[in-house]
């Protein structure tokens, strides 16, 4: 069964596709006929060498990827969410040894696996899970009332336009970053207010909300840079684990994704504001699995909005 891996640790071109061995489901589990798999930052770190530590205690092949989407060919016993076999579904997989989303062929827990929005593709459907749990948790973090302001860094990019588009449903008001030629995008997915992107962020923010604003997301990694934003009293979590220094009772949280694995809960919650046209899927592009390094190299240069996706077809 083909996956995308590596054997050793490197740039784009040690991904190769490999083969790995059929898996079965058990008690509680689905297996999905997985294919499209998202290609996101993290999958970068998973295959640089960053987390190599992590994952030597598991012999190679490595197989990255927390997005598949597909159709279900088997159910384990004791499934109990109403997936059933041949429905088209979507998931978030967090990586262990070759248990990523690059793989034909994958078995989850069942509360991992939700039915797939109405009307989209695999492709399409790939984009959403682990982008947008990650922005839901963001915002929960923040915790934050209608009518509150709130700043995302990176607005474009996936993790940014689904905090965007989540904020506004919740009833916050958005201000954003963008280099010039993303305005309009941001302006589409809703946010109220656009500044430049570059340096002086806190700077620009402050001249539309003088006393700061009431939370910040992250997403471009801004870190300290950002801090000057928030009011007093304000919130502001961060991807890839920044956490800033306690400073003017701002509550910093940090945005891991893993938190909310196998929440059907909330992964279904973001399909249904999906069909209700709350979520906007973003494909920016799909190459078949020879091309995975290809994928890496274009999201590592940077510029990409929406996810360039691996097509198992």
């Amino acid at each position: 069964m083909r996956a995308v891996g590596l054997m050793v640790h490197g740039g784009p071109e040690v991904l190769e596709v490999v083969d790995v061995e059929a898996v079965t489901a058990g008690p509680g589990q689905i297996r999905i006929q997985n294919f499209a798999a998202a290609v996101n930052p993290t999958d970068i770190v998973a295959r640089d060498g960053t987390r190599a530590k992590l994952q030597s205690q598991f012999p190679p092949p490595y197989v990255p990827g927390m997005d598949a989407a597909g159709i279900v060919d088997q159910v384990g016993e004791g499934v109990s969410t109403g997936i059933k076999l041949g429905d088209r579904v979507m998931a978030m997989v967090v990586p262990k040894a070759s248990h990523g989303a690059y793989r034909e062929q994958l078995v989850l827990n069942q509360y991992a696996v939700v039915p797939a929005p109405a009307n989209t593709t695999h492709l399409q459907a790939s984009t959403l899970p682990m982008n947008a749990l990650t922005a839901r948790l963001s915002l929960d973090l923040l915790e934050l009332s209608p009518g509150q302001v709130l700043a995302v860094t990176g607005g474009p990019g996936a993790y940014g336009g689904y905090v965007i588009e989540l904020a506004k449903a919740a009833g916050l008001t958005v201000i954003a970053d963008s280099s010039e030629s993303d305005r309009a995008l941001l302006e589409t997915l809703g946010a109220d207010v656009v500044v430049a992107r570059g340096e002086g962020f806190a700077e620009r923010i402050r001249e539309h909300f003088p006393d700061g604003v009431d939370g910040v997301a992250d997403g471009a990694l801004l870190n300290d840079k950002a801090i000057p934003a928030v009011k007093d009293g304000g919130a502001f979590t961060a991807i890839r684990g920044f956490r800033g220094e306690p400073q003017r009772d701002i509550r910093f949280t940090e945005t891991w994704v893993t938190q909310y694995n196998e929440r059907y809960d909330l992964l279904d919650a973001l399909r249904q504001q999906t069909e209700q046209g709350q979520l906007t899927l973003r494909v920016a592009d799909v190459v078949p699995p020879e091309r995975a390094g290809d994928a890496h190299q274009r999201l590592a240069a940077g510029g990409t909005r929406g996810r360039i996706v691996i097509d198992f077809t």
